[in-house]
């Protein structure tokens, strides 16, 4: 007799919570499947844990790009700056971009390993020294650091949603005061400023929902009522 399908799932929360779920519920059986819990779980290729802590998927990204960039190291010598700029953009920063999302309200410990990656990217690119300071590098190429990388992205996110230029699901977690008939005699609602759910805990802080509004709305006027695209442009 085979052995019935085994399926994972995973409880979200902080760790004192985590701890008051009874032993029995770690592993279910629905029908002919088994359904086991685990600390994490794989989603779109990010890496979330229990605690929603993202260090894992932190550490897994560090750890394919500073191979990557080892790679590249070794072709130093034979390539241009342009060339190794474009190397380094789609094999390196792209993957510190994808979903970093997910990085918002994180500490900046946390985040450290991916700061450390796109220093490194920029040194290899402009070939400086390890030693050398990396703000001026990352100003010269015109790159934002990780922290705001994410806040930029998230902003981008919330003006595409504010143009209805993103998928359903998302248009309906942002919501702005211009779009509710109870606020529309605010001051706000000229100002195209966006609703910021009230949440109590620190892992609320960090859902698109809270954090989307909280940084729309930490934009200037003139930014967030801007319709030129230029305006948010990332080089």
């Amino acid at each position: 007799m085979s052995s019935p399908d085994i399926h994972v799932l995973i409880w979200f929360g902080t760790r004192s919570s985590l701890a008051k779920i009874p032993s029995e519920h770690r592993l279910l059986s629905v029908g002919s499947f088994v359904v086991q819990s685990c600390d994490v779980v794989r989603n779109l290729g990010v890496l979330f844990d229990s605690e929603l802590s993202v260090k894992q998927h932190v550490n897994k990204v560090a750890s394919s790009c500073f191979y990557h960039l080892r790679w590249l190291r070794q072709l130093q010598c034979y390539v241009d700056q342009d060339i190794m700029m474009r190397l380094v953009m789609s094999l390196v920063v792209s993957r510190l971009d994808y979903c970093n999302a997910v990085l918002a309200g994180l500490p900046a410990s946390t985040i450290a390993p991916l700061q450390r990656v796109q220093n490194a990217a920029a040194q290899l690119i402009l070939g400086l020294d390890r030693r050398s300071h990396i703000k001026p590098a990352l100003q010269r190429l015109h790159w934002l650091p990780v922290h705001f990388r994410t806040i930029y992205n998230i902003a981008t996110l919330i003006k595409s949603i504010l143009h209805r230029r993103c998928p359903q699901y998302l248009l309906e977690l942002i919501t702005f005061n211009g779009g509710d008939s109870g606020r529309r005699c605010l001051c706000s609602t000229t100002s195209r400023a966006a609703i910021v759910q009230r949440t109590r805990t620190q892992l609320g802080h960090r859902a698109f929902s809270v954090c989307g509004p909280t940084i729309w709305n930490s934009l200037p006027k003139t930014l967030r009522l801007t319709d030129n695209y230029q305006h948010f442009r990332l080089f």
